[in-house]
């Protein structure tokens, strides 16, 4: 299941090195380019909010291979498109319907045990991390050599692999037998009832916003000197994600020992500091690198930990509780990806900096201080 996971997941980052490329080819600046990326996060939110839900009612096999049949037609509409508009509107659909490893995760979730959930989430979560950072690199050297247009065909291609990967999900009990407006109202009823759900949602939200500012906006000043990188190398920057996609089973563990809580706070402290290195990314490779992993780190730790929270509160509903938990998060992504353009356009490496650094101070600020006034013991219990 992590590797459908990371095969699945890929399908929305293909696009982050080939932005340069794509930009050439429809006339539209770089910067400007970075709409594929805001629309393909918030086609993933908005899978994630009408599609993910599903799961608490309907068979995760079944619903995660119907969506990964349409993600397949999406992604040859991408390669396809003749207009940059088209390619645009077919990469919100490559989001809608790139869901399939979230509807994975709190399946296998909810067969571990309270004492190893953490390490589970932390596996799949590894895995999901491996897709990003296999997307990136195959990308950039697939875009470098045959062109952008032929990842999307690749991407689609290997589709067919996850429907045989997926008859290996276990077939879950238990199922609610709910009509889906009730699972779309239900939704907004969790989030106004489980006050640790809002706070991961939060923090989520902000979490993410600024670790997409960095990689929607990375190729478009990459491409600029003193670096003038192309598709290959600055595909080849997903290799920063090796350690913690290394570290991702550690976190959880960590996290099962210290409680879930203290590594969120931990976390968003890690994407903090990150941009301090992002800042001087202009003129120093290695402190632009050693950013990136402090960036990635921090965002892995964060994204396990909420987690690990949310699916603690309702065993019932835990692919809602995901809904509501990823919806945020991918929101968080398309924002993020929108003021990183803008950080980026009017101030370059510091401008990009001095946008994600904002965005993580205010997600420290609500880890550090959303717990307040809510029960220790119930936030362990929990927990």
């Amino acid at each position: 299941m992590a590797v459908n996971c990371a095969l699945a997941v890929s399908a929305i980052y293909y696009h982050q090195p080939l932005l340069p490329q794509i930009a050439s080819t429809f006339g539209v600046t770089a910067t400007h380019a970075n709409l594929i990326a805001t629309l393909t996060q918030l086609g993933y939110a908005a899978g994630l909010l009408f599609v993910v839900p599903l799961a608490d009612a309907v068979q995760p096999r079944k619903l995660a291979c119907i969506a990964i049949v349409a993600n397949a037609v999406a992604l040859l509409a991408c390669a396809a498109a003749p207009t940059f508009f088209l390619l645009a509107a077919s990469t919100f659909s490559v989001g809608l319907t790139a869901v399939s490893a979230q509807i994975i995760i709190p399946a296998v979730a909810a067969r571990a045990t309270p004492s190893t959930r953490g390490r589970v989430v932390g596996w799949l979560l590894g895995g999901l991390s491996s897709g990003v950072l296999l997307a990136r690199i195959v990308s950039g050297i697939v875009g470098a050599h045959f062109g952008w247009r032929a990842i999307f065909v690749l991407a689609s291609t290997v589709d067919i692999a996850l429907v045989i990967v997926l008859s290996k999900l276990p077939v879950s009990t238990g199922l609610a037998t709910v009509r889906y407006r009730k699972l779309m109202h239900s939704l907004v009823a969790l989030l106004r009832e489980e006050r640790l759900l809002r706070i991961s949602a939060a923090s989520g939200f902000l979490v993410f916003a600024a670790f997409n500012a960095v990689w929607a906006t990375l190729a478009a000043l990459l491409v600029r000197p003193p670096y003038a990188f192309g598709p290959a190398t600055i595909g080849a920057f997903g290799l920063v994600g090796f350690p913690g996609l290394l570290m991702s089973p550690h976190i959880g563990a960590v996290i099962d020992r210290i409680g879930a809580r203290h590594m969120a706070c931990a976390g968003a402290v890690t994407v903090g500091a990150a941009f301090l290195f992002v800042a001087a990314g202009g003129s120093r490779l290695a402190a632009l690198m050693f950013g990136m992993i402090l960036l990635d780190v921090g965002n892995r730790v964060c994204l396990v930990a909420n987690q690990t929270l949310i699916y603690a509160l309702r065993p019932e509903a835990r692919s809602r509780l995901n809904t509501v938990f990823f919806v945020w998060c991918f929101l968080g992504g398309a924002a993020g990806a929108a003021l990183g353009g803008y950080g980026a356009r009017h101030g370059a490496w510091r401008g990009l900096a001095a946008v994600g650094a904002a965005i993580a101070l205010v997600a420290i600020a609500v880890n550090a201080l959303a717990y307040r006034g809510l029960s220790t013991v119930v936030a362990d219990r929990r927990v």
